[in-house]
């Protein structure tokens, strides 16, 4: 498990911490997988999930997609953990920068950041789980500009925790795995929190 580099409370009693490391050694009740729409775990946090939790992992998922059909960034999908040290890995899918821009500009893909963040927190709640570590989705292939990801994501969980008061959800860890994302992070929190 990483230990935090920062940390903050929300009203609802949520803790939400900062810490870099690597997400496949987190002992949450869930981690987030920065998927695509066919979970086809390949490369980036995909992969490394899919290759430390073992080939049950892409299983499940293939039978997900089978009978959910493609995911969409509002409605994660969810397996179990495999090998992980985890119960289970939410399968969030966040944007393509370039393929954003390209279909309207930078608003559409910060929205779906949003909702892809948003719609794990939610799958953890329907769960009923109590800690969940994300990844910076959509900041390593899919081209995500870190610092905007980053402003994106911290005022997402923000504002679901205030919004859901009664969330189950105990701790939320952002694991971020280069110094790039821990410093877009940082300055971010500090915007946020004021550490």
């Amino acid at each position: 498990m990483n230990n935090p580099g920062f940390s903050t409370t929300f009203s609802s009693g949520t803790t939400l911490q900062l810490v870099q490391g690597d997400i496949t050694g987190e002992i949450s009740d869930a981690i987030v997988n920065a998927a695509n729409e066919n979970l086809i775990h390949g490369a980036g946090v995909a992969g490394a999930i899919s290759q430390s939790g073992g080939p049950e992992i892409q299983t499940e998922s293939d039978a997900w997609v089978r009978k959910h059909g493609p995911v969409s960034h509002a409605e994660p999908a969810w397996t179990t953990g495999g090998r992980l040290p985890c119960r289970y890995v939410i399968h969030a899918v966040g944007p393509v920068w370039r393929g954003a821009i390209e279909t309207g500009g930078g608003g559409i893909a910060d929205a779906q950041l949003d909702a892809a963040v948003r719609g794990s927190l939610r799958v953890a709640d329907e769960l009923g789980l109590k800690s969940i570590s994300l990844p910076a989705i959509s900041t390593g292939i899919f081209g995500f500009p870190k610092e905007r990801a980053a402003d994106i994501i911290l005022k997402t969980i923000r504002s679901y925790f205030e919004a859901k008061t009664n969330s189950g959800i105990k701790t939320v860890r952002l694991v971020l795995y280069d110094n790039p994302s821990l410093s877009a992070f940082q300055k971010a929190w500090h915007d946020h929190f004021h550490a």
